[in-house]
């Protein structure tokens, strides 16, 4: 598992509603590609994450437990080691070849129509298309959807950020 970290440009400030970013959108541009393109396709998941204001960090509103989350992704790992008991070397939805992306992550026509556009909007790669599937899976499983709805490929989509903020 890799997980990383990046300022959005070279200031830190791009996309901020509290500061002014002073980059210009080739300073922008050029900080951004030293990711390169495919190196960036292999990430599974890129999302700006803002910044958090005072207030919600010290507010009382309701959060979902951490044993609440745990339990969700013991039951969604629980499916995957289910669904993937008769292959080898195979536990997680991360880990699946093609061929199983077709068994696994079969989507509605509708499902179709969405992903089709976000692959022709967006320009993404065959990569991409299989990573959203994958992600989409995911998803699913933690809500404990049966089969992969529009809504879990659309939430999917929105995560690949960088795809659509930079390189659209």
């Amino acid at each position: 598992m890799l997980a990383a970290a990046m300022n959005p440009c070279p200031c830190g400030f791009f996309g901020d509603s509290t500061r002014e970013c002073h980059c210009s959108p080739a300073q922008i541009q050029r900080y951004v590609s030293k990711i390169s393109g495919p190196l960036l396709d292999r990430i599974d998941i890129h999302i700006e994450v803002p910044a958090v204001k005072y207030k919600e960090l010290r507010g009382n509103g309701e959060i979902e437990s951490s044993a609440c989350v745990s339990g969700r992704v013991l039951r969604a790992r629980q499916i995957q080691l289910d669904r993937y008991r008769g292959e080898k070397k195979l536990y997680a939805n991360a880990q699946m070849p093609p061929r199983l992306i077709r068994k696994h992550c079969a989507i509605s026509g509708e499902g179709e129509k969405l992903l089709e556009t976000a692959i022709q909007r967006l320009g993404l790669s065959a990569r991409a298309h299989d990573r959203i599937l994958k992600v989409s899976r995911t998803i699913a499983d933690l809500e404990g959807a049966p089969g992969i709805q529009p809504k879990h490929l659309s939430e999917a989509i929105q995560y690949r950020t960088l795809d659509r903020t930079y390189w659209a």
